[in-house]
């Protein structure tokens, strides 16, 4: 009070400090929101890219597995053309087997994207009829070992679509040795699952790639596209319920894949 009815008043401004600290929540809430926004589109970016390798990789393996057997025919095909005579019975058998590998082939692609109908098999006969085909596809040089098992092994599988897995571990398996060297397969039962275990005498996979491995798009070869070990954790784990890992691997020695499947 400065006189008789008359009063001052001093008022004091809010400091520098205390507005930038008063408007930090809004910074706060900005960065976090754009932290969220560029994680969104990375994620959806990176998503894209994976179906875009995904459908990429599919159109190669299409062309990949039509192009044995179409290759076969047009080969028969032109010598029956030249013989100018009916095609032989050996002929005709030959033919008749790449046509129904062609069936095969599109059932099984018919069944990427759908749900397969699944069948109480006996397991060890499925992967005895794999491994017997495989022989037929391969050289010499590769030897298949089956250490049989002598209990039931029923499990619930689509037959064309394991064949697939164990087709695709196989050529796997014979990139990684060159085309020379021993598969191994093991098949046991483990409290209510089938075990199977598939090894090769190979180069080995690193360690820090044991998971990459089956991720789409991802290969360690020139020319390879990275859908063979995708899809097979994508059968084994998506439609038959079960697991897949490389189990061991030992540079320069071995590698073992390992499939877990529920026992029926």
């Amino acid at each position: 009070k400065v006189e008789e009815d008359f009063y001052n008043y001093v008022y004091y401004d809010d400091s520098f400090t205390l507005k930038q600290l008063r408007r930090y929540p809004f910074y706060q809430l900005g960065i976090v929101a754009l932290f969220i926004l560029v994680s969104y589109f990375a994620f959806s970016y990176s998503r894209r890219s994976e179906q875009n390798q995904v459908w990429a990789g599919m159109a190669k393996e299409t062309a990949h597995q039509l192009g044995t057997p179409m290759s076969s025919l047009m080969g028969w095909v032109e010598l029956i053309e030249e013989d100018q005579t009916q095609a032989t019975p050996e002929a005709l058998e030959e033919m008749r087997k790449d046509i129904d590998r062609l069936k095969v082939i599109t059932e099984r692609f018919s069944k990427i994207g759908s749900t397969p109908v699944m069948q109480k098999e006996e397991f060890s006969k499925v992967l005895n009829e794999s491994i017997k085909y495989m022989k037929t596809r391969s050289s010499d040089k590769v030897i298949y070992r089956f250490e049989k098992f002598d209990d039931p092994t029923c499990v619930e599988t689509n037959v064309h679509l394991f064949e697939w897995v164990i087709e695709n571990l196989c050529k796997n398996a014979m990139d990684a040795m060159g085309g020379v060297g021993t598969i191994t397969f093991k098949l046991k039962i483990v409290k209510d699952n089938v075990v199977l275990d598939v090894t090769d005498t190979g180069k080995g996979i690193p360690h820090n790639q044991f998971k990459t491995i089956f991720k789409p798009g991802f290969t360690t070869k020139k020319r390879g596209w990275g859908l063979g070990l995708s899809l097979v954790k994508r059968i084994v784990e998506n439609y038959h319920n079960g697991h897949i890992i490389v189990k061991e691997s030992i540079p320069g020695k071995r590698t073992t894949f390992r499939i877990i499947l529920k026992a029926c």
